[in-house]
Parts: structure tokens; C-alpha cells; sequence
């Protein structure tokens, strides 16, 4: 490339730098040369689109990627001062620039910058169009105007319900925040948002803001910007232009929000589908105060700034949604409060689903209630009878095109759990990782926030701290049960035996007649779930399941058996078995999985360990365990073979929230091939076995929120291979091993809250291999002085410095203020994990709406206020892990007819 030929001006100045940084930094290092060529090919490829633009565009329109190439050049020199520990850090940067550079080579050939004189001409035609519009726009002022914008807006329902406060909260968020330009509306389909769109521009203060400039869009699944653009000549009452070109388009929308800009405007985009970004973009482009886009979608759109979540209707908007649905015009129709509640109770809040059922019942006769409710009891779904629900709720999984059909089917695996539980979301990275071959915990995560942008599912990330270090064992998925009925619907449409998931849930002994009768042959089902109530007593039939991989046992009961047939499922790779009653419950026939050579996996939730230790038999192919809420202290006390030999080829153990576990079990130190080894979140653990020395195999130890540990053991300093240590939230923690220093492999280590350490011991200067510390401000302090003996620091401005993340707590500290009990409208209120917290504040008792209280992890609180039996509307009470909390005021027996679920 002849440097002559770039010239001058301020892009190919600022493009010269880069290229010349580019050029000159890898000809020094070898870190990055590979990723530097590649971004010297894409340079070469800009350099002609470069001179072009320039020639025959203006100014204006070359800030954007003249500021590019400047920040690039600073970004590329300093990639030839950066140490080896931060080549992951600046890789991804400069991963980032090259695709940067490749989205300003795509923009620049769509744009059709090699017709740029073509494209003047057409530009200097549509201005003088534009300048003949607004020259008719005054002439027609003086006339009886005859088309306004704000006609174009259509008028919201009736009667509507539950949307005045949403409606308070989007005015808040467009209207007062200035910094706001773009707000994206977000929910599932049928759930209210056009409603409450069109509500929004009739709102009388909208009106008042932005006048005739209001221009309701419906942009639909496959936008077309020329049909906009038309739509908006039409809007102003003038013929429609022929664009040759969406680049002709583009400007004339360009040009139109230029002129617009000394006047308030307000654009809705309603029903914007996955994939329209673009779209989004060149309305978001110009950035000025009195310009506002309200999106409304089922897609979350993230990288336009947080969205606003459209709630569910609560209980009493929902009844009186479905009251004025199911009632006729003369209010003759019959309708029985009791059987409302049921069917309200079905429809959880869902608008669509309440207006569809209440017009479908409206004028029947009792009986035909009765009939529907009684369906439902059964296992019916209302799927099966409101098709416009049903195909409203698919179209979110038909535009689940081809590229996203991963997460299509991790939709419809949801669908394997029972109705209203959370859903764990290690469960399905244990299950996903043997389907769909996500072995990188991170992919399952992914597709967790895809669902989630979508509207598909919720996920609920837990933890304080955001750096991914691929433990999830307390983030969830919620998902309303409509969308989970959508799941199982779609599961049933083929035959049993040729279904991809065989889902069955069972009340009480009814199991399906096909089960009972045999009437099928052996099913090719890949994944398996079976679920049963507490009152589930019956013996299972035989099932032929050889395909099944994955096997979800969901169940209440007290003590559970292993189906018999278990034993013949050849291909298992992954169990699932999670008791949902209250406490762990015993497990029996465990000693039938010996006979399967391809079980990797097994996770257990509220399981009595001892009631399988006695049964072991070797599980010679299993690869992880994972033991949630179980009792396992006394668990490998009595067991009928020793752990390595049940467990010969175990990598990975994961004991999370096991409230019995005082002592680790010294015989689990026997598994040599372990490899990570975590344990969260068991607050009663206070020593850890010597012989954890001989885990010499061991790369990642976790002991998060273990609160009781005090001191960690010697024999550490034997794991070598450790690369990630994580002591965080063990507030009794002392000291650390004063030979801590010899676990040569430590790359990274957690140790934020660990509020009673004191001092470090000097053998961390040995830690040659460090090259992250998690702490919080206390925590820094103990590290500052070693920071210039580590000889792994990289040297900026003259100073060695470690990486350290600081990570500040944001929780409430020390006291909620008592001014709280004026919030008269709170329906949910978490504390959890505000463990400096050390009482509630009298008024807490006016908070009469409040239906959920979650203060889980709470150990500084002694006693709960007096008046705590007035909170007439809590339904819901979290107190977990309550270590100081000993008893309950009287006044707690005055909520316990209304009480739905406590958590002790």
C-alpha cells in the first residue's frame, strides 16, 4: 500500500495512523502479530472505499469513523506495551476492532459509496423535495387542516385495566429522563403492550408534548423501510415518492428527522420482531431532547439500553378484566365468583388469555364453567381450546428461524419441570451439555438470556458479583405457566413413540392409559421427564425408553424409588431427581445404576444421602455429582464400598445449601481424579478434612459463604494444580495456610468478605503464577504491600501493579430506614444475603399489599417486629439460613390461614 496515495484530510489522517500503528506494532511483537495481519487486510480492503467517501460525501458524515480509526490507532500502539498476563484482555479488543473495521467496509458498500455522484444527484433531488413539502406545509397552515399525525394513532380499548401505573412509569422514563431516547417496551405476546402503546400516545400530557407530531408505526415481522417512509408522506397528506434504493430511503428519513428536530416527535414502533436492529438503528441515530422512540416488541433489544418490562395484571385488575369480558353488554351473564378465582388462578395474570376465556364462557350456562374448570383439573390445557392464544404464544416460536433453532429446543425443554418451581440453572447446563453438546457452561447461559430477550423464559441471576468465573448454582429460570404449557403443547403433536421429549405428569395414581395399557412401542425420546404429587403411591409400570439420554424425576413425596426400569435405559448420560417437598426426602433403588456405562451426570435435590450410601455400587462412567439442599453430613459415614471405588472416574462434586454439613467427609479426599471441588453456601461447615492435601489432581476449589469456617488446612499447599481458589463470603476466615505460597498454579483468587482476615502470610510472594485478585476494600488493603515483591505484575507509568478487582457491596448495609412502611403500595420486598442487617424497622407492619417477603441469608437479624401480623397481604416468607432469628412474635399466627408457601 503506497502511503502517498492516503493524502490528507481528517479520515485518511486518522486512517494513516492506524495503518501506520498497525504496521509498526507488528513488526515489534509477536503477541498479537496474527490478529495485527488480519487487521492490515481489512485496512487494505478500506483504503479505495476511504477515498471515495471522502471525495464525494460531506463532513458530517465522516465523524463516526474518523473518531473509529483515531480510537484503534491509540488501541493498537498500546498493544506493544502490554505484559503476557493481559494478551486475553487486549485480544478481545482487538477483536473487537477488527470487526469493527468490518462493519464500517459493510456500511460503506451498502451505502454504495461507488456511486457516490449517482447518489449526490439523488440526495439533492430528495432536499429539494423535502424543501417543496415544507413550503406546502405553510401554505396549508393557513388553510382548515385537513390530515393530522395524531389521527394516525389508533385508539386503545374501552376498558382497560392494570395499566395506569405502567403508563405513570413510561412517561417517567421517555418523557423526563433527557438522556433517554430510544425505550423498548417488552413482554410476551398478549400482554398488553400495543394497548398500552396506543394508551400512552393518547395520554393527554403526550398530546400536549408532542401535538400533530405523534406517527404510530406497526413494523411487524418483516420491516420495510420504504412502507415507512411512505407511510409518513401519506401521514403529512402528499403522494408517496418511488425510492429506487433503501439507501435513497435511509437519507430521506435522515433528511425528515433533521428538519423535525425543532419540534418535538414522538415515533412508535409497535411489533418490532427479533432481527430488526437495523431498523432501530437508523431511527436511534440522531440523538436530540425533544425527539422520543417508544418500541414495543416481545424482543428485549439490549444494546438499546435497558427496556422496560411490561408486568402481569395482578389479582384484582385480572378479575376485573375477565368480569368485564365474560359479561354481556346488558350485564345479564352469569358469573360465579368461585369458579372466576379457578380460572383466574389458571390464567396467572396473562391479559390475552383472561379476555379469550371470559368472551368464551360469556352468556354460558353454569355447567359449561363448571366443565371448563373441571377440564383443567385433569391435565387439560386452555391451549387446547383458545387457538387465538395458542397462536399468538407460537408465533414467538415460528420466528425462531433456522439459526435459532438452539434455542427453540431449549424452550421446549423447559417444559420437563413442574408448573410454578424454579428451575435450577445448573440443571440445564448438566442436561444441555449431553443434548445439544454445550459443554462451556457459558453456552448455556447464553441461551438462557436469549429466551429471556425473548420473552420465552426468565432468567434470575442471584449473585452480587458479575465476573464469570462458570458457577451458576444459584441463578433460576421462572417461566409462566402459559409459556410452559406452550412447551408441552408443541412436545405432544407427534405420536408417543416418536416424540423428542415424553413428558408426563401425573395426580395422585392416575397414570395415562397408554402408560397402564402398553399401547405403544418402545418411545425414541431423547429426553425423559416424569412428575408426581405428594400423593403419588403407585407402582410404575414398565417403560421402554432406550434412546433417552437425559431422565428429569421431579416428585413431593417423603421417600421415592427409582423406577425399575431405569436400570434398562442403556443410553442415559445425565439424572435429574429434585424432591419439591419440604424437606430432604430418602431415595431408593439407587443400586440400579451400576448397570449404565453411559451415566455422566447425576444431580439431587433435598436428598437423604445415607439412604443411598448404603446401596453404592460402583459408577464407573460418572463424571460429575452434584448435591443440592441434601442431607449428606453423616452421608458417607456408613457407605457399602468406599467413595473412590463407587466413584472411580468423579471429576467434578458440587455441594451447594446442605444445612447439615458440619464436617467435610474426610473419605471423599479418596477421589483422585477430582478436578473442581465446590462448596457454597453450607453455613454450618467449619473445618475441612487434612487430607484434602492428597486431591493432587484438583484445579478449582470453592468454598463460597461457608460463614462458619474459620482456617483452612495445611495439607493445602500439596494442590499444586489449583488454579482458582474462592474463599469469598467465609466471614470466620482467619488466617490462610502460611504455606499458602507453595499452590504454584494459583492464577486467580476470590477472597471478597472475608471480613476477619487479618494479614496475609509472606509465602504469597511465592505465588509467581497470580494474576487476579477478587476482593473488596478491606480485603485490598492486606495485598497492597506485596504488590511490588510479585514478580507477575505488568509495568505501567513506571509502577508494578497486580490485576485486582474491587468489588463494592451495594446491599443495604446496616438498617432499613423507617420511613419504608410509607411505600403503601410494595408487593415484593428482598433483603437476601444483607447480612450486616440487624433489625426491621417498626412501619415495615403498613405494608398491608406486601405479598412477598424474602430475607434469606440474613444472620445479623435477632428477633422480627411485633406488629408483623398486620402485613395482611403477605402470602410469601423467605427466611433461610436465619442463624440468629430464634423465635417469632405472636402476631405471626394471625397470617398463617393466608400463608401460601414459608421457607425456613
Amino acid at each position: 500500500m503506497s502511503v502517498a496515495s492516503v493524502g490528507v484530510g481528517a479520515l485518511r489522517t486518522a486512517f494513516q495512523m492506524l495503518f501506520d500503528a498497525v504496521k509498526s506494532v507488528q513488526e515489534e511483537t509477536t503477541m498479537f502479530k496474527h490478529l495485527l495481519g488480519d487487521i492490515k487486510s481489512t485496512l487494505n480492503s478500506l483504503q479505495p472505499l476511504i477515498q471515495e467517501i471522502e471525495k464525494y460525501n460531506s463532513k458530517e458524515g465522516l465523524e463516526y469513523f474518523t473518531v473509529q480509526m483515531e480510537k484503534g490507532a491509540d488501541l493498537v500502539q498500546k498493544c506493544s506495551k502490554v505484559g503476557v498476563w493481559k494478551k486475553c484482555k487486549y485480544t478481545k479488543k482487538l477483536h473487537q476492532l477488527e470487526k469493527s473495521l468490518r462493519r464500517v467496509f459493510d456500511e460503506l458498500k451498502l451505502q454504495g459509496v461507488r456511486d457516490a455522484r449517482e447518489t449526490l444527484v439523488s440526495l439533492r433531488n430528495i432536499e429539494t423535495a423535502f424543501s417543496r413539502i415544507e413550503k406546502n406545509l405553510v401554505m396549508k397552515s393557513n388553510q382548515p387542516e385537513t390530515v393530522q399525525c395524531s389521527y394516525a394513532v389508533p385508539e386503545p380499548p374501552s376498558v382497560t385495566v392494570g395499566l395506569d401505573l405502567p403508563l405513570r412509569e413510561l412517561k417517567m422514563k421517555l418523557l423526563k429522563d433527557e438522556k433517554v431516547s430510544m425505550l423498548v417496551l417488552t413482554a410476551a405476546g398478549g400482554c398488553g403492550k400495543t394497548t398500552l402503546a396506543k394508551k400512552f400516545c393518547q395520554d393527554q400530557e403526550v398530546k400536549d408534548t408532542f401535538k400533530n407530531n405523534i406517527f404510530f408505526v406497526n413494523v411487524s415481522k418483516k420491516p420495510n423501510l420504504d412502507l415507512i417512509v411512505h407511510e409518513l408522506y401519506q401521514l403529512k397528506g402528499f403522494e408517496p415518492p418511488a425510492f429506487q434504493n433503501e439507501f435513497m430511503a435511509v437519507n430521506w428519513l435522515q433528511q425528515f428527522l433533521k428538519k423535525a428536530r425543532h419540534n418535538p416527535l414522538l415515533f412508535v414502533l409497535d411489533d418490532v420482531w427479533s432481527g430488526s436492529e437495523s431498523l432501530l438503528e437508523k431511527f436511534d441515530q440522531f440523538k436530540f431532547s425533544n425527539y422520543k422512540i417508544l418500541v414495543t416488541s416481545r424482543f428485549a433489544f439490549p444494546r438499546f439500553g435497558s427496556p422496560y418490562h411490561l408486568a402481569l395484571l395482578n389479582d384484582e385488575d385480572a378479575m376485573a378484566l375477565f368480569h368485564h369480558s365474560a359479561s354481556s353488554e346488558d350485564k345479564s351473564s352469569y358469573t360465579s365468583e368461585d369458579l372466576s378465582r379457578k380460572i383466574m388462578k389458571r390464567c396467572k395474570g396473562w391479559p390475552l388469555a383472561i379476555a379469550l376465556v371470559g368472551r368464551s364462557l360469556r352468556g354460558q350456562p353454569l355447567e359449561i364453567w363448571q366443565k371448563r374448570v373441571l377440564e383443567w383439573s385433569k391435565g387439560s390445557s386452555i391451549l387446547d381450546t383458545d387457538k387465538d392464544l395458542l397462536a399468538c404464544l407460537q408465533s414467538s416460536l415460528d420466528a425462531l428461524d433456522k439459526e435459532k433453532t438452539m434455542i427453540k429446543e431449549c424452550f421446549l425443554d423447559l417444559g420437563s419441570f413442574p408448573e410454578d418451581q424454579r428451575i435450577a440453572a445448573a440443571t440445564l447446563i448438566d442436561m444441555w451439555a449431553e443434548l445439544y453438546g454445550l459443554e462451556e457452561e457459558i453456552l448455556t447461559i447464553a441461551n438462557l438470556h436469549g429466551l429471556t430477550t425473548r420473552s420465552l423464559a426468565n432468567l434470575v441471576v442471584t449473585r452480587r458479583e458479575r465476573e464469570a468465573d462458570g458457577y451458576y448454582t444459584e441463578d433460576f429460570v421462572t417461566q409462566h405457566h402459559m409459556l410452559r404449557e406452550l412447551a408441552i403443547h408443541q412436545a405432544i403433536q407427534d405420536p408417543i413413540e416418536q416424540r423428542k421429549r415424553l413428558v408426563i405428569n401425573i395426580c395422585g395414581d392416575n397414570l395415562p392409559k397408554w402408560l397402564t395399557e402398553q399401547k405403544y412401542q418402545a418411545s425414541k425420546a431423547r429426553l425423559l421427564s416424569i412428575s408426581t404429587d405428594g400423593a403419588f403411591s403407585a407402582k410404575w409400570p414398565n417403560m421402554q425408553v432406550p434412546e433417552a439420554e437425559v431422565l428429569v424425576l421431579n416428585f413431593q413425596t417423603k421417600n421415592y424409588a427409582l423406577p425399575q426400569f431405569v436400570e434398562k435405559m442403556d443410553k442415559l448420560k445425565v439424572l435429574i431427581i429434585t424432591n419439591y417437598g419440604l424437606s430432604p426426602a430418602g431415595l431408593d433403588n439407587f443400586e440400579l445404576l451400576c448397570s449404565l456405562s453411559n451415566l455422566k451426570r447425576i444431580r439431587l435435590e433435598r436428598i437423604s444421602i445415607p439412604t443411598i450410601s448404603k446401596v453404592l455400587k460402583p459408577l464407573k462412567s460418572l463424571q460429575k455429582i452434584s448435591f443440592f439442599m441434601c442431607d449428606i453430613g453423616q452421608g458417607f459415614n456408613n457407605c457399602s464400598i468406599s467413595i473412590s471405588s463407587a466413584f472411580p472416574n468423579l471429576e467434578e462434586m458440587n455441594i451447594d445449601f446442605c444445612s447439615d454439613l458440619i464436617e467435610l467427609p474426610a473419605k471423599l479426599c479418596d477421589l483422585s481424579k477430582l478436578k473442581k471441588l465446590s462448596i457454597t453456601n453450607c453455613h454450618k461447615l467449619s473445618a475441612l478434612p487434612e487430607g484434602i492435601g492428597k486431591l493432587e489432581n484438583l484445579e478449582m476449589l470453592r468454598l463460597r459463604s461457608c460463614t462458619e469456617l474459620s482456617n483452612l488446612p495445611t495439607s493445602m499447599k500439596n494442590l499444586g494444580k489449583v488454579k482458582f481458589l474462592d474463599i469469598s463470603d467465609c466471614f470466620g476466615i482467619k488466617v490462610l495456610p502460611k504455606d499458602i505460597g507453595e499452590m504454584s498454579g494459583l492464577r486467580k483468587i476470590n477472597m471478597r468478605q472475608c471480613s476477619k482476615l487479618q494479614e496475609l502470610p509472606p509465602s504469597v510472594m511465592d505465588l509467581e503464577q497470580l494474576e487476579e485478585v477478587v476482593c473488596d476494600e478491606q480485603t485490598k488493603c492486606l495485598w497492597e504491600s506485596f504488590l511490588s515483591c510479585l514478580n507477575n505484575g505488568v509495568e505501567e507509568d513506571g509502577k508494578t501493579t497486580l490485576a485486582m478487582k474491587f468489588c463494592q457491596d451495594e446491599e443495604v448495609k446496616a438498617a432499613l430506614p423507617e420511613e419504608i412502611g410509607k411505600l403503601e403500595n410494595f408487593e415484593v420486598l428482598r433483603l437476601r444475603s444483607c447480612t450486616d442487617l440487624v433489625r426491621l424497622p417498626v412501619s415495615i407492619e403498613n405494608l398491608t399489599k406486601l405479598c412477598c417477603l424474602d430475607m434469606y441469608n440474613f444472620f445479623g437479624i435477632k428477633k422480627l417486629t411485633e406488629g408483623i401480623g398486620n402485613m395482611s397481604g403477605l402470602r410469601k416468607i423467605n427466611m433461610g439460613q436465619r442463624s440468629r432469628l430464634k423465635e417469632f412474635p405472636l402476631s405471626v399466627w394471625d397470617l398463617h390461614e393466608q400463608f401460601e408457601e414459608v421457607i425456613l
